[in-house]
C-alpha cells in the first residue's frame, strides 16, 4: 500500500501514527488505513477553525490507543459494535445506528470493536482550532 505525504500527515494529526515505533493499545500491529479522512473543511462560519469527517475501521478484535480530543467530536456507529469508555464512565457498547458526543478534551480511555469475529466501522465528525491535531495521546 503506498502512503502519500498528505495521507500520513493526517493519520498522525489524528494520532494513529507517531514518529516512534507504532504499535496498538495492547500491542497489536498498527494497520495504516484504519483511519480514513473523507473531508476537511475550514468554514466562513468559525474562523480559526476546522471540520473533519474521516472513518474509523476496527477489524475484529481491533482497539486505538487511549487519546483525548481537543475539540468536539460527534462519533456515529456504521458497522459492528464498538466499546468505549469516557473519562471515568463505565465503559458503554454501542452498535450500528446508536452515536456519542465527546466535549472538547474528553478522555476517551477504551475504543474497540467489541467483537473479535466481526468488523466495525465509526464516522467522526470534529470541530478543532484549525492548527491543533484531531487526536492526542494520553500520557
Amino acid at each position: 500500500m503506498k502512503i502519500s505525504h498528505l495521507s500520513l500527515s493526517l493519520l498522525m494529526a489524528v494520532g494513529l501514527v507517531t514518529v516512534k515505533a507504532p504499535a496498538w493499545a495492547h500491542g497489536e500491529e498498527l494497520v495504516l488505513d484504519q483511519v480514513k479522512v473523507l473531508q476537511e473543511q475550514r468554514p466562513d462560519i468559525a474562523p480559526g477553525k476546522k471540520i473533519v469527517m474521516l472513518t474509523v475501521n476496527y477489524q475484529p478484535g481491533q482497539s486505538s490507543p487511549a487519546h483525548q480530543h481537543p475539540g468536539a467530536v460527534m462519533a456515529y456507529v456504521l458497522e459492528g459494535a464498538v466499546v468505549s469508555q469516557l473519562n471515568d464512565e463505565a465503559e458503554h457498547t454501542f452498535k450500528a445506528g446508536e452515536y456519542w458526543y465527546e466535549a472538547p478534551g474528553t478522555q476517551h480511555k477504551v475504543s474497540r470493536n467489541a467483537s473479535k469475529t466481526q468488523s466495525a466501522k465509526l464516522l467522526v465528525w470534529s470541530l478543532v482550532d484549525q492548527d491543533s491535531p484531531v487526536t492526542t495521546p494520553l500520557k
